[in-house]
């Protein structure tokens, strides 16, 4: 999105968490975004630890949120406007609500939410499925905190930004009136582009990160309800499941069909050399950007409605939908022992990510209605 509002000529300045789970070095950023975004980023391990989560018990605070505040960023935040003013101040996911207070301190901006998802709905969906009785107990606690800190934040700021018209109206409902608008999350299709590579045959792919529980809980599903169906119908089909931080028990399966690849050291090269793209997502909410990347690159996908979610791509023509294990096994298979219906399905994804999801389009709606907004 930075690339977005830049390519748009906003006056931007792009401050970070830069996290030990998505740690990048600020001298392996391009040097022209950094001087364009005047970038900025403050260290912090937020990962969770038991100790924290058992001391968050005795607070009021969702463990979800809390663990994303620290005085070292407030502090820079705090200089930052003291320095300098602004028109509009983006939350970038609702965690950074932490510092909304600070924000509102020291700055006259008008304040944002860029919702990434509706955050609550994501473990509500989770709890569902989740049978372990003391987990469900601890979980539908920091649930119901997250909820109300959701509701808080969404009526405090002056618009929310919501990645699709879902998650949109579902915000909308628990702050009424509030200004809104739906902004997906945009590409440049031009990165996307077929480099000719060799594609693998019959090969199937997973690629999310697996340190994000709904993505676990998905291939969970996968290898559980429908892996040893398309085996059974496809014998010399490949199942590569990737991605960053895998659990320990999927680098444990020995499985000749199943290839695990912890570390992807070049995502484009793997989407090109790999074939079809699942996405049978359980839970979650907002927008999925491994879909967005997928249709970019070409890929016929084959998703859960809930993986889809603010894709309003047509079904059976850009990408398929299938709910339940049956029809997810069937339409693996379908396209594995139909090329012409895959290569179909191919081309109309990468012909919708050219269409809906190029970034200096999307961002410009945004900024048309930051203008509105600061008027």
């Amino acid at each position: 999105m930075a690339c977005g509002f830049i390519a748009n000529g906003v006056d931007l300045k792009l401050i970070c968490i830069n996290t030990k789970k998505h740690f990048k070095l600020d001298e392996g950023i391009p040097s022209d975004f950094l001087k364009s975004s005047k970038y900025l980023s403050v260290f912090r391990n937020t990962d969770t630890s038991a100790s924290g989560a058992f001391l968050n018990l005795f607070s009021s605070q969702s463990y979800f949120v809390s663990r994303f505040y620290f005085q070292e960023f407030a502090a820079v935040l705090e200089e930052e406007l003291k320095k300098n003013s602004y028109d509009i101040i983006q939350l970038e996911g609702l965690f950074m609500g932490v510092y909304l207070d600070v924000i509102r301190k020291f700055s006259k901006a008008k304040i944002t939410l860029r919702a990434h998802n509706v955050e609550y709905l994501i473990w509500e969906r989770h709890l569902a499925n989740e049978k372990n009785v003391l987990k469900r107990a601890y979980l539908s606690l920091q649930t119901s905190r997250l909820k109300i800190f959701e509701k808080k934040i969404c009526r405090e700021v002056d618009a929310i930004v919501a990645i699709t018209e879902v998650d949109r109206k579902l915000l909308s409902a628990i702050a009424p009136g509030k200004v809104s608008c739906t902004c997906i999350t945009g590409i440049d299709p031009e990165k996307y582009k077929n480099k000719g590579l060799q594609v693998k045959e019959n090969s199937v792919f997973l690629f999310s990160s697996m340190d994000w529980m709904p993505n676990i809980e998905a291939v969970n599903w996968f290898l559980k309800n429908c892996f040893e169906k398309v085996k059974k119908e496809i014998p010399h089909f490949k199942l590569t499941i990737a991605g960053r931080n895998m659990p320990e028990h999927l680098l444990k399966i020995a499985d000749p069909n199943i290839e695990i690849i912890e570390n992807v050291p070049d995502s484009a090269l793997f989407y090109h050399t790999h074939s079809i793209m699942l996405v049978p997502l359980l839970s979650g909410s907002g927008l999925r950007i491994k879909i967005i990347e997928g249709m970019a690159y070409g890929k016929a996908i084959v998703s859960t409605s809930v993986g889809a979610e603010g894709i309003n791509a047509e079904r059976g023509k850009d990408l398929l939908i299938a709910d339940d294990a049956e029809s997810f096994s069937n339409a693996v298979i379908l396209l594995l022992k139909d090329p012409s219906r895959k290569n179909e399905l191919e081309r109309n994804a990468r012909a919708y990510a050219e269409k809906h999801f190029d970034n200096k389009n999307v961002v410009k709606e945004l900024v048309q209605f930051y203008s509105q907004l600061n008027a």
